[in-house]
């Protein structure tokens, strides 16, 4: 796939650098989409009259970055810019939009039931305490990104379909004077089961990121607990390590 990139060789901006940044508005303007094929670094280097070594440069680093990748007997293609969330205690809606990306929500299912004894354990309620329950798919653009799973104590405030499609849902809690102070996060991996690859539109047995989190606001009570599943080619999590 032929390229229609902007070069200004007056500009302080190095050459290759132009070439990445525009490949990747292409990208997010969707000029060019998950699975194009691009031609190869001689042909790109011809259409836009630079070295070489200049495009090959700048093809490496979009390849670091997760943006292009090459396959052997398939040439270089586009795959989708990967989701990297920092270890913070935020939500995912609200990640995405801080990152410029526009989340949509499709609500799986909704309950308010009576707790499962491990649940209320986790939550601090007593037995037979009802609370929330819901599945919520996530996606940015049309692709899924993440498959949620959540249990929400019901004495914060109503919860339904319609709010949690609209909004994060720590921005729903935060609404309603909930305080959010910390989490405790098991972060691992897994591979997608039928059910899992049918919603993240997948294959059976590709791989996932997977997340635990039980969320305490600024009194120590537990708000809500959740198992969410991510597909792995789009999502990572950041963090920074500190000697001590």
């Amino acid at each position: 796939m032929p390229l229609n990139i902007p070069i200004d060789r007056s500009s302080p901006i190095p050459l290759y650098h132009q070439v990445v940044q525009g490949i990747e508005a292409a990208v997010e303007s969707g000029a060019l989409v998950a699975g194009s094929k691009l031609d190869n670094e001689i042909e790109l280097a011809a259409q836009l009259k630079l070295s070489r070594p200049t495009m090959r440069k700048a093809m490496d680093e979009l390849v670091r970055a997760g943006l292009l990748v090459r396959k052997r007997g398939v040439g270089t293609q586009v795959v989708s810019r990967q989701v990297r969330r920092p270890l913070e205690l935020s939500s995912l809606y609200d990640d995405l939009l801080r990152n410029g990306s526009k989340p949509a929500t499709q609500v799986i299912d909704f309950a308010h039931l009576e707790a499962p004894e491990a649940v209320s354990q986790q939550l601090g309620l007593l037995p037979g305490a009802q609370a929330y329950h819901f599945s919520r798919l996530r996606k940015v653009g049309r692709k899924p990104l993440a498959l949620m799973e959540n249990w929400v104590r019901d004495d914060l405030t109503a919860l339904d379909p319609a709010i949690l499609k609209a909004q994060g849902l720590y921005a729903v809690l935060r609404a309603a004077g909930v305080n959010f102070s910390l989490a405790h996060q098991r972060i691992g991996a897994a591979v997608a089961n039928e059910y899992q690859a049918a919603q993240l539109d997948t294959e059976v047995g590709s791989a996932l990121v997977t997340m635990e989190r039980t969320a305490v606001d600024d009194t120590g009570r537990a708000i809500e607990t959740g198992h969410h599943v991510y597909r792995a080619d789009s999502y990572s999590f950041e963090l920074t390590l500190v000697q001590r």
